[in-house]
């Protein structure tokens, strides 16, 4: 049986790449006998991208209303596309269609439900190695997803990882770590990766930033998104203790002829007291919250991989 799968390239400004990335994914996908579609997210192109990609056969073209991020892209095209595997990768031609013969052999073989890639020698400038290096090691300590290269956009996923998830952000990065928090088997390879010969990159420090506040997001959920109250009640119950430690000096001051105007104990006693009992208020709130969320969305704190269900035929008679 043929493999089918969805190749998912969010682009934008990229006229100069759109259509030599695409005669490379289609001379892949045709060499190996897919079934097989091709779809382009232009995120607001303000060239000629959009034009260029609708000339091009078989091409499933997503424009969206303006440019909403990378993130969004991908998000919309994984939405859209209707076979079992989702094959993601960047516009710029650095990643290699030529690696996803490799990807789908790996998820095959391991049984994995994702398989990314390891762009183990990078072909990018200093500063842009260099804070990947730092976001990866800051990746390794939040989250531990096991993957070297999550910021890698060369990616290939079972259709069921998304069921009830939508990408925000650029959590784009952080899909592995997210699926593996549900559950799903996540695996790695080295791939390909070539310099950007055409175009202009659309990393900046902007893009840093919303990347690590995203990962404190991943870190969250990963450790209290069924119960937050437990991170934010048990920070507000240590503040309480503080506070009574500090009432405690505050009453042994007054008791020492100290007037309440010459020490900073009452203020910070008032401090520990109002923060614990807020904190601790917050996680209910927060805890009801995502109580309604679970209850009112597709999504679930726990991923079922298979159902068996065996049937005694004598109870199914008469």
């Amino acid at each position: 049986m043929s493999t089918k799968l969805s190749v998912i390239v969010p682009v934008y400004n990229e006229e100069e790449n759109v259509q030599e990335l695409h005669r490379e994914i289609k001379e892949v996908c045709e060499r190996e006998g897919y079934i097989y579609e091709i779809i382009f997210i232009d995120d607001g192109s303000t060239d000629r991208t959009a034009e260029l990609t609708s000339q091009l056969d078989p091409v499933v073209l997503i424009q969206l209303r303006k440019n909403f991020g990378q993130t969004a892209g991908f998000d919309a095209g994984i939405k859209h596309a209707k076979y079992p595997y989702l094959v993601t990768m960047d516009g710029d031609r650095q990643n290699d269609p030529n690696d996803i013969p490799n990807l789908i052999k790996h998820l095959e073989t391991n049984q994995l439900d994702v398989v990314s890639g390891w762009r183990k020698n990078r072909k990018d400038s200093f500063f842009k190695n260099f804070v990947s290096r730092g976001a990866n090691f800051l990746r390794k300590i939040l989250i531990n997803d096991g993957i070297h290269d999550s910021g890698c956009s060369l990616k290939i996923y079972r259709k069921e990882c998304f069921k009830g998830i939508s990408l925000y952000g650029e959590m784009h990065r952080f899909i592995p770590a997210i699926l593996k928090i549900k559950g799903f088997k996540v695996g790695e390879i080295v791939v390909n990766h070539r310099a950007r010969t055409a175009g202009v990159t659309k990393y900046n420090w902007r893009r840093t930033i919303k990347g690590f506040i995203d990962m404190i997001s991943v870190w969250f959920w990963n450790k209290y998104a069924a119960r937050p109250l437990h991170l934010l009640g048990s920070i507000g119950i240590v503040l309480l203790i503080l506070g009574t430690l500090s009432l405690s000096f505050t009453i042994l001051s007054f008791f020492a002829g100290q007037g309440m105007s010459e020490t900073a104990w009452p203020l910070l006693t008032t401090f520990l007291y109002l923060s614990g009992i807020q904190l601790f208020i917050f996680g209910l709130i927060a805890d009801i919250i995502l109580k309604s969320y679970f209850e009112t969305t597709d999504d679930q704190s726990y991923s079922i991989a298979k159902i068996i269900e065996n049937k005694n035929e004598d109870q199914l008679v008469g």
